[in-house]
This record gives structure tokens, C-alpha cells and sequence, in this order.
């Protein structure tokens, strides 16, 4: 099977989705990552333009680094602008990710969940949407969307949609890889309690495991399933 995930930033797809990630290569699919912002240049508007294009340099090695971590086919980065991907025209967005579905031709697509308090995660969430629709010969049959600590919790209810899992995936035997990824973005991980720190990560999916009687799992909504 073809996987394909897609991320707004790097780390998303190892905190929404890494055992999973993990687990689909340890089956023996083929695995490919695509990242669509480049998540940094929101942060300090004052830093000097080098700093700046360092830290690029640093994440896109780590999204490597977890890639190769995972042991996933490939990671694609691209350089929407951080946090401002409302300022982009949606239908190039939705451009990126079509040419990565006709290249990767995914039987499954993994992607953010509508609700999440970063705009970004909501753009690329809609682009993904648009680009997996159901026209015939399409060949996305399943669309998952995953939680990413630090924005889809921290979302207020009724200003959005909830993320309430209705599809679960077994990691138990795989969140030591998840945890080994997360270390690659160790610049991105942030001290207990922080909801993006490595403690933090590990009481959700001991939580979600526990709501289907597993060790351990990721949750996801189940936007789409073709049998």
C-alpha cells in the first residue's frame, strides 16, 4: 500500500502520526512525507534574515532526520510562509498536494484535523480535502485526519469542529520510534507540561490506547473510506 502524509510543519506529521508512520513501514507499505510550510519565519520578526535561514536549515535536517528515523520512502519539503498560509491563494496549495498525489499515487492519505487553532494546519487541511476528492478513477480510498498537541486541543469549543477519534491505530510496539523522531526535532519539543513535550506525548497515546484497550495508539477522524 502507498501512504502519504501530509503536514503543515515539520514535526506535524511525527506528533499527529509517527507510530503509525512506523507501523506502515514495519508492514512493508511505502511511505512518503510532504511538508508544506516552512515553520519558522513566524516567530521573532526582529531576527536577522541569516538566523533565520539557519533555523531553516536546522528543521528541514531534522525532517530528514525523522524521515530517516521512521524510515519512510521520502520527504518533501516545500516553503509556504509559517503561519500565514491564509495570505496564500488556497488553489495553489491545493496545486502541491495534487502533484504529490499524482507522483506518490497514495492508496491512504494522512493530514490535519479542520478544527485546529493553527491556521495552517486548517489551510492545508482544506487543500488535502479539495485535492482527494471523489472524481472518478481517484486513487485515494482512505482519509484520515490526525491531532497535533499544541493546536488541536487548544482549540475552544464550538469556535470549530472537535477532534473526536473514531479510528485508532495499535502503536504500542512502535512509540519507541516515535519518541526517537520527536528527539530529532529537538529545537520544536518544549518542557512538561507543555502539551508538545516528550511526557506530554506519551500520556496521550497511553490515553488513546486505553480507549480501545491497547498499550498505546494514535487517534484520528476518519474523513473517507473506499473498501
Amino acid at each position: 500500500m502507498n501512504v502519504l502524509i501530509i503536514a503543515a510543519h515539520p514535526d506535524d506529521e511525527v506528533l499527529g502520526c509517527g507510530g503509525t508512520i512506523a507501523k506502515h513501514v514495519e508492514n512493508g507499505d511505502e511511505v512518503h512525507v510532504v511538508i508544506l510550510a516552512e515553520g519558522v519565519t513566524s516567530r521573532d520578526l526582529r531576527r536577522e534574515r541569516e538566523s533565520r535561514a539557519g533555523e531553516l536549515s536546522q528543521l528541514a535536517q531534522a525532517a530528514q532526520e525523522a524521515g530517516r528515523i521512521l524510515e519512510v520512502q521520502s520527504v518533501e519539503l516545500h516553503d509556504f510562509p509559517d503561519n500565514r498560509m491564509d495570505a496564500v491563494d488556497l488553489l495553489d496549495v491545493v496545486k502541491v498536494v495534487e502533484t504529490a498525489i499524482d507522483k506518490y499515487k497514495p492508496d491512504m492519505v494522512y493530514t490535519h484535523h479542520a478544527g485546529d487553532v493553527n491556521i495552517d494546519h486548517r489551510i492545508v487541511h482544506q487543500a488535502v480535502v479539495t485535492a482527494c476528492r471523489p472524481l472518478p478513477g481517484q486513487c485515494v480510498k482512505t482519509l484520515l485526519f490526525f491531532e497535533v498537541p499544541s493546536s488541536t486541543e487548544w482549540q475552544i469549543p464550538g469556535s470549530a469542529p472537535a477532534f473526536l477519534p473514531n479510528y485508532f491505530v495499535d502503536i504500542s510496539d512502535c512509540l519507541d520510534k516515535k519518541f526517537q523522531a520527536l528527539k530529532a526535532y529537538e529545537s520544536e519539543m518544549r518542557p512538561w507540561p507543555h502539551p508538545r513535550s516528550l511526557t506530554a506525548v506519551e500520556h496521550l497515546a497511553r490515553w488513546r490506547g486505553s480507549m480501545v484497550g491497547v498499550e498505546a495508539a494514535e487517534g484520528f477522524m476518519l474523513g473517507r473510506k473506499l473498501s
